[in-house]
């Protein structure tokens, strides 16, 4: 019986051990986001001011991500809100410090962005997702 609590305790210490060490990699993930993602990387998704959805992605610099959706939620909200100027809100406007505008109509057709966001260091720009061939199809 002794051997067998033995070998019991040792289980629980590995398991325990690889749920220390899960929650250093986690914890060491957490702060790499909230150090910031480079250019490529994806922040995750949001909706522009007429709720499209829309994937945030870095196109320069270090970004917070929870920063970089921030913004771009603020965006929408001044554009909804018509606070800024031009054809369909299209013109340039500050938003906690990030200078945000919206790509022109053909330019957002050719290129799936919607708009970008930038300070002097970094930028951000909201690209429309590629739909899958399933859901452009219609039956009939």
């Amino acid at each position: 019986m002794e051997r067998e609590g033995v070998g019991r305790a040792a289980r629980v210490a590995g398991v325990l051990a690889l749920l220390a060490g899960g929650a250093g990699l986690v914890a060491g993930c957490a702060s790499a986001a909230a150090a910031g993602v480079g250019p490529g990387a994806s922040c995750g998704t949001t909706r522009t001011a007429a709720n499209v959805p829309v994937i945030i992605k870095v196109a320069k610099g270090t970004v917070n991500c929870d920063t970089a959706l921030q913004v771009e939620n603020e965006y929408a909200a001044k554009i909804r809100d018509g606070q800024v100027q031009g054809n369909g809100g299209g013109a340039p406007v500050t938003v906690s410090g990030w200078t945000c505008q919206g790509y022109p109509t053909p330019e957002v057709l050719s290129t799936g962005n919607a708009s970008q966001c930038h300070t002097g260091s970094a930028a951000i720009v909201a690209v429309l997702p590629v739909p899958t061939p399933a859901s452009t199809m219609t039956t009939g």
